[in-house]
């Protein structure tokens, strides 16, 4: 296994661990407890659920996977603050949806080779990525998840 295969597997199998660790949560949750605040006026766990489905689908299209699944989730779960709509889908159904999203993204990670994840992502210009290829479709898994994981930690205790 050569330096590049290896770091890409570390990464992965990072990303994999916390999406276990949140699922773990989110699975264990009825829908009422979805609805505690990370703290007082701050999101729900409903809404960090939300969030981290809208930001995971719209990994297809950054890393060229192919086609967003759920799209219509950002307009409630990134582009508006959480308790700005009233209308949020149901916890099954966004556990179903975090399911889904998570599951193929998965299985589409690891799919490409190590070369593959050091190219371009298409959130970023040629010209940037000339200058930074650090950038890359490797960098996009990074923290995000864990970072809302400790919140969702949090309000749990």
């Amino acid at each position: 296994m050569t330096s590049q295969q290896l770091s890409v597997k570390v990464a992965i199998n990072s990303w994999r661990l916390v999406i276990e660790r949140a699922d773990k949560i989110f699975s264990e949750l009825a829908e009422d407890q979805l609805l505690k605040e990370v703290a007082p006026g701050k999101n729900r766990l409903i809404y960090l659920l939300g969030h981290l489905i809208a930001i995971h689908d719209a990994m297809f299209s950054i890393l060229g996977l192919g086609p967003r699944l759920h799209p219509e989730l950002d307009a409630i779960f990134v582009s508006n603050p959480d308790k700005t709509t009233t209308h949020l889908p149901s916890a099954g159904a966004l556990k179903q949806f975090w399911d889904d999203v998570n599951g193929k993204l998965l299985s589409q990670f690891e799919g490409l080779s190590a070369d593959e994840w050091l190219q371009r992502h298409r959130a970023m210009s040629e010209e940037d990525y000339a200058k930074d290829p650090s950038r890359n479709r490797l960098a996009v898994l990074t923290n995000h998840a864990s970072y809302h994981l400790g919140q969702i930690m949090l309000a749990r205790e």
